[in-house]
């Protein structure tokens, strides 16, 4: 049994990044990663704009200005103003080069061709520069940051069509156990309802991922077997359930008779003591316990870090922060512990502490709180590295 820190590090040094594509800027670039530097074709804006619906003005010592023509919006015209003179323009139109501010319309008065200003004018105002957000060859983004769509925006905005990022991984999970029943179907005694599998699937789309293949192995080996020989043809492979060591558990006997590389099996920490990693080439394997708190926070830890590294993030992993605790903790296990909790301001609250089956309260949870093996006691106050979970 290895300890959490080694487990992260043997997952961050055996993921193997994915290969790269030219993909078009469009919605389906959503949550794919950059795999290059994107620098500015063009100015944005591209020339000077007005930031709202009003008027151009020519400074002049006056408050009172005489209208000499019109500017929309996508509309190439040239007007040259003298001191004193104004032309009616809209948000976004390209402002007369000869212009010094832009006055909106509600701070002005109108009678025919001419307008008295009823505020100050500050010179630029209300103008969007040429070159404001970025000038030509300026750095967008760097490679390895999630496109996002405020991302994808930006870069339509700057006209580009295609960019190169790194795929997203295929992934199978695998989902054993002869008790559980798929929802529509009657109970029998001693039966369950699966929903492992929903969790993983929700939570791998929740980070762009394909919808996965979903597999169902009964309980014994042929079965697991045929099932695995399929799955394994992924980029990373999710099983739910069949890794300890009961009688109708044989995942892990199918693992090693398909020649998958153990690279640790059982990690010193709860919820997720019995977590298989492993590798068969450039396939990725987790076995994960089949308590369903359990599995999530295990995917949480390390299977999140893992397809961050597959998809080339800079920065893999949930977001961590250092927050007080808001009330003592007793480590009473002498093991790692991942708890749920519950972030207000600068502080995290634990609730319902370590029960591995428990979804409900995963459910209305903003982070897991992590405390090492070697902390016995946290004092009310004290700071706990917390990660915060996708919302």
């Amino acid at each position: 049994m290895i300890s959490v820190e080694e487990a992260q590090k043997i997952v961050a040094t055996t993921a193997i990044q994915l290969k790269t594509l030219i993909h078009k800027v469009d919605t389906n670039l959503c949550g794919m990663t950059l795999a290059e530097d994107v620098t500015a074709p063009m100015a944005l804006p591209p020339f000077s704009q007005s930031a709202m619906d009003g008027y151009a003005v020519r400074l002049h010592e006056e408050a009172t200005y005489r209208v000499v023509g019109e500017v929309q919006a996508g509309a190439d015209t040239v007007i040259t103003l003298k001191a004193g003179e104004a032309v009616r323009i809209f948000t976004g139109a390209k402002i007369p080069d000869t212009a010094d501010a832009v006055v909106m319309q509600e701070k002005v008065q109108r009678l025919g061709n001419t307008i008295r200003t009823i505020t100050p004018i500050n010179l630029g105002q209300s103008i969007r520069k040429k070159g404001e957000q970025l000038t030509q060859g300026d750095l967008v983004f760097s490679k390895g940051i999630l496109l996002n769509p405020p991302a994808l925006g930006l870069l339509q905005s700057l006209g580009i069509e295609k960019v190169e990022v790194f795929q997203k991984p295929e992934v199978s999970i695998v989902v054993t156990g002869d008790e559980l029943v798929p929802p529509g179907h009657p109970l029998a005694s001693g039966q369950v309802y699966e929903s492992n599998s929903l969790v993983l699937i929700a939570a791998l789309q929740q980070m762009g991922c394909h919808k996965p293949k979903l597999f169902y192995a009964k309980d014994n080996r042929e079965a697991t077997d045929a099932v695995l020989a399929n799955a394994l043809e992924a980029d990373l492979v999710l099983i739910s359930g069949g890794i300890s060591v009961g009688d109708y558990d044989f995942v892990n006997q199918s693992l090693a008779g398909m020649k998958v590389e153990e690279l640790f099996y059982k990690v010193r920490q709860k919820p997720g003591k019995p977590l298989f990693f492993g590798k068969k080439r450039s396939t990725h394997v987790f076995a994960l316990p089949g308590n369903p708190a359990s599995t999530l926070s295990c995917f949480y830890v390390y299977v999140v870090p893992l397809i961050h590294r597959l998809m080339g993030r800079s920065s893999p992993g949930l977001t961590q922060k250092k927050l007080k605790l808001a009330h003592p903790f007793d480590n009473k296990l002498g093991r790692a512990l991942f708890l749920k909790g519950i972030v207000t301001d600068s502080q995290v609250t634990v609730i319902d502490e370590l029960n591995s089956a428990s979804l409900q309260s995963f459910a209305a949870c903003h982070a897991l709180v992590y405390i090492d093996a070697a902390t016995k006691k946290c004092e009310k106050g004290a700071v706990v590295e917390t990660l915060l979970l996708p919302r």
